[in-house]
């Protein structure tokens, strides 16, 4: 693994659920792993909630005792804890300027050789970076919620970012069982600007009238072989977190009108309605309220999936055109980070590129939006009636 074994001490920053995660997949590897929050009550929270994951790992089997997993945890809330690290992983608010703050107070403590890395969703990794006298050495691993469950991690790095750490990195991801995918630093990376229209456009629809969310989410899953439907995804992420990534990407892309959010989703999150956790979203969750049931009209099914599919194949293809990663990456990215029923390139072989482009030139003949252009590339395979995978 380069410069890392298992003696390399893994420093993660924040206590959250996300940094705590992180931290157990760190320690499960066999690394002893720091972890830090200024927040005491946090730190606190965090071992709890570790002891009684790992109580059920023992149940079944998993592990040998809760203590073979915590005798690798020590918990602090001073960063001086963090010199003899190997790799750092910061997981915190998304908040670029608390971010490099953190990013220049850790530089000051750690060896010359300490990798630091940033699990940020949608901020630039670069930005982040800049932050450092050895910019080299910081890039993004960003993991998905919850780290010990989902296998995808992407690894991002920055403009100033040494290959040969980004290479070391992917090796220890695979080294720590999870899949890996290297993708460049552009918002959203993979995974959170390949997905956006799979929210975006059923709001869409349902804003226009087109099908109400029960029969969206029918659709979605019945015919187009998703887990979950947009609108009980969103529900279930959460608007405070589904919402702000859509305005975050979208502003971040220049405005890019592929990526505008949607002024339902934002009402929900200005009333309070974050979905779920709140007891109401698109659904409401409280005891004893009738869920409105879909119009399972197969006809309309097959409209709205391919709508929506046909827009996701296109952000692939789109991503796949501009370098952002290898379409291996890609289709790995979808299948194992947001767990689509298959890669979207594969998709786009299986109906053929010209079906995916009519399909968004119809939209766009229909709308003169730029919301529907197709790729550059959709095009070109559509006219060679080449294949993405084959």
């Amino acid at each position: 693994m380069g410069r890392f074994s298992k003696d390399s001490i893994v420093g993660v920053i924040g206590a959250g659920a996300m940094g705590s995660g992180i931290a157990q997949v760190a320690a499960m590897a066999g690394h002893k792993v720091i972890v830090f929050d200024t927040n005491e009550a946090a730190l606190q929270k965090s071992e709890a909630a570790l002891e009684k994951v790992l109580a059920r790992l023992v149940e079944k089997g998993k592990i040998e005792s809760v203590e073979s997993i915590t005798s690798k945890y020590t918990y602090a809330s001073d960063l001086a804890a963090f010199k003899d690290c190997g790799l750092i992983i910061e997981a915190i608010i998304e908040n670029l300027d608390i971010k490099k703050k953190v990013f220049a107070d850790v530089e000051k403590v750690v060896s010359a050789d300490c990798v630091l890395a940033t699990n940020t969703s949608s901020l630039s990794v670069t930005s982040i970076a800049a932050a450092c006298t050895k910019a080299e050495r910081v890039l993004g691993l960003h993991f998905f919620n919850p780290a010990p469950l989902m296998a995808l991690v992407e690894v991002v790095p920055a403009v100033q970012t040494d290959a040969a750490i980004t290479a070391e990195c992917k090796e220890l991801m695979a080294a720590w069982k999870k899949v890996p995918v290297v993708a460049k630093d552009t918002p959203g990376f993979i995974v959170n600007r390949v997905a956006r229209p799979f929210y975006g456009e059923a709001i869409r629809m349902m804003e226009e009238g087109i099908a109400d969310m029960a029969t969206i989410d029918w659709a979605m899953t019945e015919i187009g072989g998703f887990k979950m439907g947009p609108f009980t995804l969103t529900d279930y992420i959460g608007h405070d977190v589904n919402y702000v990534v859509t305005e975050t990407v979208f502003q971040s892309f220049f405005y890019d009108p592929r990526y505008k959010p949607s002024f339902s989703q934002k009402r929900l999150l200005e009333a309070g309605w974050l979905g779920r956790k709140s007891g109401r979203g698109f659904y409401n969750y409280a005891e004893g309220t009738a869920q409105p049931e879909a119009n399972k009209d197969t006809g309309l099914g097959n409209r709205i999936t391919e709508r929506i599919v046909a827009m996701l194949i296109n952000e692939a293809v789109d991503a796949l055109h501009l370098n952002i990663a290898s379409a291996q990456d890609l289709e790995q990215a979808m299948t194992k980070g947001v767990n689509y029923p298959k890669g979207l390139l594969q998709w786009c072989d299986e109906w053929g590129a010209d079906k995916c482009l009519n399909i968004l030139d119809g939209l766009y003949n229909q709308y003169h939006e730029d919301r529907y252009r197709a790729s550059v590339l959709l095009r070109r395979m559509a006219a060679d009636k080449k294949k993405f995978m084959s």
